[in-house]
């Protein structure tokens, strides 16, 4: 089996040593290429929108540079699909992990994130700008009619799967980057995100993390979960204070990911 898996990356760092995992420089077209790395921007691109879709910029690369492998992935450098929850190389998912897991599943992701007290709306709108949300909303409707109920479960759910991370069967994953970037693209037509600024600049990148579940549940994908694997240790202290007080003071205060 042809494996596949992008590590997004925007810098220099220690990736792990394994042939199924290819490091990929977003926003290559804007900056100095990074030493073995492949960058973002040969081929059919939009590297030059990385300021407004992260990681995305990769996983669009791969839908069309990719397209000979059986099972294409997205991680990023400091975040990956593990055997267990770890800050070890060691316990990454290797080829025979991903064939055994396929078996049975078409989608492998990261396991859900459990927000509790909030829903996945309102953890999307205590972080980002509401306008960019509300026109993916009215796309889906216009469009997409057949994926408004899958919307209405996202958005009510307190579960996500988040970071863009997935590893999917080819097939799959052309459906999915198909509905995502369509989305997306729509998105971006109707919303000036040049005229924004700091983390709300990036929000097209986060609207494409809700729409992994609308495309999931809409679509009644087989799926498999595993833990995330990261190298560097997470604050959980400090994730825990961002988000609450997201939550509970409405000062305009929007730390995401990090």
């Amino acid at each position: 089996m042809n494996i596949k898996i992008i590590v997004a990356a925007h810098k220099p760092y220690a990736l792990p040593d394994s042939q199924i995992y290819v490091p990929v420089q977003v926003g290559a077209a804007l900056h100095e290429p990074i030493a073995g790395f492949l960058p973002d921007n040969s081929g059919q691109n939009i590297s030059a929108k990385n300021p407004f879709y992260n990681e995305l910029t990769a996983l669009y690369w791969a839908k069309y540079n990719f397209a000979d492998a059986d099972v294409v992935g997205l991680a990023h450098y400091r975040r990956y699909l593990g055997k267990k929850a770890s800050h070890d190389y060691q316990d990454l998912l290797q080829a025979a992990d991903i064939e055994a897991a396929l078996t049975n599943a078409d989608i492998i992701l990261p396991k859900q994130r459990n927000y509790f007290i909030e829903n996945q709306e309102q953890h999307y709108l205590n972080a980002h700008p509401a306008g960019p949300y509300h026109v993916m909303e009215q796309i889906i409707t216009e469009k997409y009619p057949e994926f408004i109920p899958a919307f209405e479960q996202t958005r009510k759910s307190k579960k996500a799967h988040l970071f863009n991370m997935s590893i999917m069967k080819q097939a799959q994953f052309q459906a999915y980057t198909d509905f995502l970037f369509e989305v997306l693209t729509e998105v971006d037509r109707r919303v000036d995100f040049a005229q924004m600024t700091g983390e709300d600049r990036r929000s097209i990148g986060f609207l494409g993390e809700r729409l992994m579940d609308v495309w999931l549940y809409g679509t009644h994908q087989k799926f498999v979960e595993f833990p995330i694997l990261s190298p560097e240790n997470t604050n959980w202290l400090l994730k825990g204070y961002y988000f609450l007080r997201r939550h509970l003071v409405k000062d305009g205060f929007n730390k995401t990911h990090f």
